[in-house]
């Protein structure tokens, strides 16, 4: 039997010995005990899995500035409004738009071969007749450059490898080249550009994501293969034979459209000027529904503030959902609420980020002076009853809440089990089913055990020194 299947009581016994003075005086005996309470709920009656499957199944996809981006706006007010929070509302911000059209492309020479291919997000498209030409190879960004005048003329292909990791750490490896690698390819006079996608599984199902282009080199077509067909590709290249392939894509791209961050409140009952924010991304890419991504971080927050909610006591601090708008290719929710709610960010004594998939919990990252490393310790004791213990300290918690980094407000990153997460990552298998309810009831637990704990301690946690403020590399 999976250990967080167990009684909420046992899980939590282990926990109640450890943490030092300081953290004892920050996380007392009444607020564990109703934090044994939580946690008990989450795991035995959560409906974390509901909620998901109602996002899923009810909006499907919802990139950015699509009709289904504003059905999971109205979707998230009337949920809300539902499960009984206070103060909801849908906050405009303004989203990019790209839509995908068609897409296809395949090996000419030597062999004839069909490819599974997915245009990246922000590709322009090809002519209509689409690209054949010869393919050139690299394996990094630094490669691309080396290629130099080899890849005038040429379709690069950049092939590497995402390792698979439990902390996912593989995925920021390689994800560059999905980011960079048309710029680095348009500087030399490629024609286009098609990637390994970035992900660990063996489906011929492509994986999509954002890409930047460089305002001082032409835009050129990008896309991804899947990694069977890419790695076919690899070893055609490898025999030292030309190769060529045609690759057709048709996009759009057009004027802004209005989204929205949408947001709900548990008022807090001594100090509701307070805020303890916790939320994830409502957007997903256009191939799945979204569930992984991030569709359980939505669920996970969600449930985790419903759960305090209902409590016969609320912590003194205010807990505010906040499901962000444009994650995926633009960031304007996480840089919109920064903007909108710049006024009261001094009053935002934590914020928490729920945005890697919904396999168990392992952990959190965290970002605040290094006093509070005392109540991370306590929180790691108490948290080790369900295998949730590994702490990290630093990041920004995500990329949704890293606009608030320079503000000094302490940050969290619920940290889950990437083992398989980048399997289904911004791809057409990113459903409902692919989500174990026993493992998200698991996050949804280490969620609202922090939650409960930022928002009913006496004292909030020491802001981020002047001196840790600026974010040091993309999420």
């Amino acid at each position: 039997m999976s250990r967080w299947r167990c009684p909420a009581s046992i899980l939590v016994l282990s926990a109640l010995t450890g943490g030092s003075a300081a953290a004892q005086d920050r996380v007392t005996p009444a607020m564990r005990a109703e934090m044994e309470s939580l946690v008990g709920a989450a795991l035995t009656s959560s409906r974390a899995p509901e909620i998901l499957r109602g996002l899923t199944d009810s909006v499907g996809p919802r990139l950015a500035g699509s009709a289904g981006d504003r059905a999971a706006v109205a979707w998230g007010v009337a949920t809300l409004r539902a499960l009984g929070f206070s103060n909801v509302r849908a906050e405009k911000v303004l989203v990019p738009v790209w839509r995908r059209i068609s897409e296809s492309a395949s090996m000419t020479a030597p062999v004839r071969q069909l490819f599974a291919v997915a245009a990246l997000g922000g590709s322009v498209s090809t002519p209509d007749e689409g690209i054949t030409a010869e393919v050139v190879e690299a394996d990094s960004l630094a490669a691309v450059d080396a290629l130099g005048e080899r890849a005038r003329g040429k379709i690069v292909f950049i092939w590497k490898k995402t390792e698979r990791r439990r902390d996912g750490g593989g995925y920021g490896e390689t994800v560059p080249i999905r980011h960079g690698g048309a710029a680095r390819a348009a500087k030399f006079g490629a024609l286009a550009v098609l990637i390994r996608s970035v992900g660990t599984d063996d489906n011929r199902l492509p994986h999509t994501g954002a890409m930047d282009y460089d305002a001082k080199t032409p835009k050129i077509p990008a896309a991804a293969l899947s990694t069977p067909d890419a790695d076919l590709l690899h070893r055609a290249l490898a025999e030292g034979r030309p190769v060529t392939v045609t690759l057709k894509i048709k996009t759009e791209t057009g004027p802004d459209a209005e989204s929205a961050n949408v947001i709900g409140e548990i008022p807090g009952r001594e100090k509701p000027d307070e805020i303890v924010l916790v939320g994830g991304h409502l957007d997903s890419w256009d191939l799945g529904t979204g569930a992984v991504d991030d569709g359980a971080g939505c669920s996970i927050s969600i449930e985790a503030a419903r759960l305090i909610g209902a409590l016969p006591q609320r912590p003194r601090r205010t807990i505010r959902v906040v499901l962000f708008a444009n994650e995926e290719n633009g960031l304007r929710g996480g840089r919109g609420y920064a903007v909108d709610h710049a006024s009261e960010l001094s009053k935002h004594v934590a914020a928490i980020e729920a945005d890697a998939g919904g396999d168990r919990a392992t952990g959190y990252s965290w970002n605040a002076a290094p006093a509070a490393g005392a109540f991370m310790k306590e929180m790691e004791a108490f948290l080790a009853g369900i295998g949730a213990d590994r702490f990290v300290k630093g990041g920004s918690g995500g990329a949704d809440i890293s606009p608030l980094l320079a503000s000094g407000i302490p940050l969290l990153g619920l940290r889950n089990d990437s083992s398989r997460y980048f399997d289904v990552h911004h791809t057409a298998n990113d459903t409902y089913d692919k989500v174990d309810p026993v493992q998200l009831n698991q996050a949804t637990a280490a969620m609202v055990a922090m939650t409960y704990a930022l928002a009913e301690a006496a004292e909030p946690l020491p802001r981020i020194p002047e001196s840790d403020r600026t974010r040091r590399r993309p999420e």
